[in-house]
């Protein structure tokens, strides 16, 4: 996912740079926590469990192999298919801490995952500053 403009001035000048070497080099085309790689489509459960075509094996949402039973579950009818792109993210979510131990290749999921306490955080400062303004604005006999 692309960088928001008002957000961009938070990242280094070399930011591609740096985020391809962690991405590629670093964690090998592949998402340091689920394993999953970058630029496949791989077929997935929709719960973090998805299918590992080099291995031939279900992998779990920590990249572990794990055993899905046919017979238990109906697979056709949840089994989806994504394709995966990495992203290098910020274990502290602090934009100018660029180093290595902080740096992470997580693809889609995994980030949404790791980003989620910091959406919400967000989310509510967003929600807090509109209800602080229409009440400033809209005055006592709105």
């Amino acid at each position: 996912m692309p960088i928001r403009p008002e957000h961009r001035f938070f990242y280094p000048i070399d930011w591609p740079q740096l985020s391809a070497m962690i991405r590629f080099r670093r964690a090998g085309g592949r998402c340091e926590n689920c394993k999953r790689p970058h630029g496949q489509t791989v077929f997935h459960l929709g719960d973090g469990r998805w299918w590992d075509r080099e291995v031939g094996a279900w992998r779990d949402g920590r990249g572990r192999r794990v055993r899905v039973a046919v017979g238990a579950v109906d697979l056709l009818g949840r089994v989806r298919r994504t394709r995966v792109v990495l992203a290098a993210a910020h274990r502290d979510h602090d934009t100018s801490n660029n180093a290595g131990a902080n740096l992470v290749a997580f693809c889609q999921r995994c980030h949404l995952i790791h980003d989620r306490p910091e959406h919400r955080r967000r989310r509510w400062l967003t929600l807090f500053r509109r209800k602080a303004l229409g009440d400033l604005f809209r005055g006592p006999y709105a």
